[in-house]
């Protein structure tokens, strides 16, 4: 009696297990195919400002604006994780009256451009020095501000500069903002932990990650600001939705920032 009891149980457990699953395959099938959320009037503002460049067969936006006359100035303006150039929004019209010349663009896998499955930081680097050539300022002494994830890929820039490698940038101030660069004062969150330890869950979350575990837990606070405000999460939520299903897959780009 005893072992058809303990059978039974074992039955009715693989039929519960059933169940549950049958549940839950369409509902994570629906959840997988959501339409990425709607862009603000302000992000197709935005967007339409800008333009963008090929950069080894993927797209690459990026906006800039003529500014301050007399002055031969120009800034490039490297964003955080894992948000976009609209970052620099609100100080973009400051920087104007300051610089002849403003730049930002959206790293691969960011904002409006591509988002590839794997790139880099290196492969960053190499995407802010296409967009310099690009736009014909290679010749230019350029200054650099840079926010987060930003300051990793200023870190290599600067250290291609210092090397002279063909393509660098000829960098004439670098400024770098809450980037986490130093180990020991560096306290990364637990989704950001996960995202860079995980080689299984990083893919996984990236594509169950939902608004609420993204304000609360992956995104850095904008430039500037004492805390991200509501609207400015949202945009930066949205965006992430951009020429893809869901999420930036982030892990390949932490993983280099641990060289640093």
């Amino acid at each position: 009696p005893v072992r058809r009891d303990r059978g039974s149980l074992r039955g009715a457990m693989r039929e519960w297990w059933l169940h549950v699953g049958l549940i839950c395959v369409p509902l994570l099938a629906v959840y997988l195919h959501v339409p990425p959320p709607r862009l603000s009037p302000a992000l197709h503002g935005w967007h339409s400002a800008g333009g963008s460049f090929a950069f080894r067969g993927s797209s690459v936006f990026y906006r800039e604006s003529f500014g301050a006359v007399g002055s031969s100035d120009v800034v490039i303006l490297l964003h955080g994780f894992p948000t976009s150039s609209y970052d620099w929004n609100k100080i973009w019209e400051p920087l104007n009256q300051r610089f002849n010349r403003v730049v930002a663009l959206d790293f691969l896998g960011f904002g409006f451009s591509d988002k590839p499955h794997r790139y880099s930081i290196f492969e960053q680097a190499s995407v802010v020095e296409a967009l310099v050539a690009h736009l014909g300022l290679s010749d230019h002494r350029v200054n650099i501000l840079s926010h987060d994830y930003g300051d990793t890929v200023a870190l290599e820039l600067l250290y291609r500069s210092d090397q002279k490698r063909s393509g660098h940038l000829t960098i004439n101030s670098l400024c770098l903002s809450n980037g986490g660069i130093f180990p020991e004062t560096h306290y990364p969150r637990l989704l950001q932990k996960v995202l860079k330890d995980s080689s299984f869950l990083s893919p996984l979350l990236t594509r169950l990650i939902n608004f609420p575990l993204f304000s609360r837990g992956s995104v850095s606070e904008p430039p500037l600001a004492t805390r991200p405000e509501v609207g400015w999460v949202g945009g930066a939520w949205r965006l992430c939705g951009v020429k893809t299903g869901r999420g930036t897959d982030c892990a390949d780009g932490c993983q280099d920032r641990e060289v640093f």
